[in-house]
C-alpha cells in the first residue's frame, strides 16, 4: 500500500510565526488479538486542560535514526517490544501556540513483548501518561470523544487519518 502524506494547518491557534522544526516518530501499536495500544495524557499547560489520547512516540534524538526512535520511544512510553510491520506515512502539522512544525513519522508494529515503561519526569507528573488498549472501533470513539479541546482537535486531525491506513493495511494482510 502506498505511504500516506498529509499536510495540516494548525487552525485553533493564530500563527505568529514558526521557528522550529521537530522530527517525530509515532506507531499505531496493534497486538496478535487486533487490539491498539495508545498514551493517554492528562495535560493543564499552555495548551489548555485535556485528557487526550494519541499515538506512543516522541522526537527524535540528535545523532538518531528514525527506527531506533522508535522502538526506543515504544519501549519508553509503552514497555512495548514491536516488531515494524510497515511505515504508514508522513503527516506534516503545526502547533502555532509553540511555534513548531512538526514532521510525524508513523509506523504499523506489532507488540511482541511488555516490560517496565521508562517515563520522563514530565510524562509521570505533567502528562500523567498512562497506557490504554483499544479496539479499532473504540479508537474512533476515543478520538472523537477527545477532539471537544483545541488540543485534542488537532491530534484526531493527524491521526484519524493514519488509524484509518492502519486498519486498511491490516484488512489486507489478514
Amino acid at each position: 500500500m502506498e505511504e500516506l502524506y498529509i499536510e495540516l494547518k494548525d487552525n485553533q491557534w493564530p500563527l505568529k510565526y514558526i521557528d522550529h522544526d521537530r522530527n517525530i516518530v509515532r506507531a499505531i501499536v496493534i497486538d496478535t488479538d487486533s487490539m491498539f495500544y495508545f498514551v493517554k495524557a492528562e495535560r493543564d499547560d499552555d495548551f489548555g486542560r485535556a485528557t487526550l489520547i494519541e499515538t506512543s512516540g516522541g522526537g527524535v534524538e540528535k545523532g538518531e535514526d528514525v527506527i531506533s526512535a522508535l522502538k526506543r520511544e515504544l519501549i519508553e512510553e509503552l514497555g512495548a517490544e514491536v516488531d515494524i510491520i510497515c511505515k504508514i506515512g508522513v503527516v506534516s502539522d503545526y502547533y502555532n501556540l509553540i511555534h513548531r512544525h512538526n514532521i510525524n513519522n508513523y509506523y504499523l508494529c506489532k507488540v511482541q513483548s511488555f516490560r517496565e515503561r521508562h517515563l520522563t519526569k514530565a510524562e509521570k507528573e505533567e502528562f500523567r501518561l498512562s497506557t490504554i488498549k483499544l479496539s479499532y472501533e473504540e479508537a474512533l470513539e476515543e478520538y472523537n470523544r477527545r477532539s471537544n479541546t483545541k488540543l485534542g482537535s488537532l491530534i484526531a486531525n493527524r491521526e484519524l487519518p493514519i488509524l484509518l491506513q492502519a486498519k486498511r493495511i491490516l484488512d489486507k494482510i489478514k
